[in-house]
């Protein structure tokens, strides 16, 4: 019984960290991108972020480009993080944040329809009718107006496509490949995205020592952000874990409050605690089906 709980547990733990992680880079991120690009600041974290898990992996006694980097199923991951980095950071500056980040709030969704078609994962009707009460919540808290289905709306929906594509294709990376290397890859790809997106906002330049705190600040909270998601994502089953991004708001609220002086309306913290029950319950769920199993 305690093989079958301890996998979700650690998953769960797992993902709640890494959204901590991306909630203060993408703090960092939002106070660098006054002083440098966007696309700058992708490049410099994803090469930067590369390089680190790089060093991590000679220091393990591992290969920084093994061949499975080269393989069917590594390919297509990599093609999706780009897909995901690219339009997610487009719509970021094209469209209106709120709408995008509503729409990047669906991902979890999107895994868990995969993961039962493509996995074959079990997953009973009370558990999807936990991760719709947490979109739900979302949607409550980030009150998209009517502007967010906009034609333009779609590169976010682009961009949600294609982490949801890189979180199933973490699930299927071979064994063999250690976190760190998947580091190398993930990073790698968020440099190349930054650098797409430098092609079309242009105006890249030697950051400011404030700016580049703020990009080393990201960078690294990025690094802890990245390793504890694909952690998790290879721990547990995916409909247990995916519920915890929503955790990824609670954390950019308090940062909010803390460094931003944003204090949340009542929709929005009952939003977030709809969207905190909602994951605490499929986790329970999860636990009962590995207990009845």
């Amino acid at each position: 019984m305690t093989e079958g709980i301890t996998p979700n547990l650690r998953g769960a733990a797992l993902m709640t960290l890494a959204m901590a992680g991306f909630a203060v880079e993408d703090l960092f991120i939002r106070k660098a991108s006054a002083h440098v690009p966007v696309g700058q600041v992708m490049a410099i974290m994803g090469f930067g972020g590369a390089m680190v898990f790089a060093l991590m992996a000679r220091a393990a006694r591992e290969s920084v480009f093994p061949r499975v980097f080269l393989s069917s199923a590594m390919l297509v991951r990599s093609g999706f993080e780009i897909a995901g980095r690219l339009f997610y950071s487009l719509a970021i500056a094209l469209t209106s944040m709120p709408t995008t980040v509503a729409i990047l709030q669906a991902t979890p969704l999107v895994v868990l329809a995969g993961a039962a078609l493509i996995f074959g994962e079990k997953v009973g009707w009370r558990r999807w009718s936990a991760v719709a009460v947490g979109f739900l919540g979302v949607m409550i808290v980030l009150r998209p107006g009517l502007d967010g289905f906009s034609p333009m709306s779609l590169l976010a929906v682009a961009g949600m496509a294609g982490f949801a594509g890189r979180d199933l294709a973490t699930r299927a990376a071979p064994k063999t490949m250690s976190n760190r290397q998947l580091g190398i890859l993930g990073f790698s790809m968020l440099g190349i995205a930054g650098l797409i997106v430098l092609s079309f906002t242009g105006g890249a330049h030697w950051p400011d020592p404030t700016g580049a705190g703020l990009i080393l600040g990201a960078t690294l909270f990025g690094l802890l952000g990245y390793n504890a998601l694909t952690a998790a994502m290879r721990t547990g089953e995916v409909s247990a874990v995916t519920p915890f991004r929503y955790t990824r708001l609670v954390f950019a609220m308090i940062l909010a409050v803390i460094f931003l002086a944003e204090r949340p309306d009542h929709l929005t913290l009952l939003g977030s605690a709809i969207i905190v029950a909602s994951g605490l319950y499929t986790l329970i769920r999860a636990r009962k089906g590995a207990t009845a199993a």
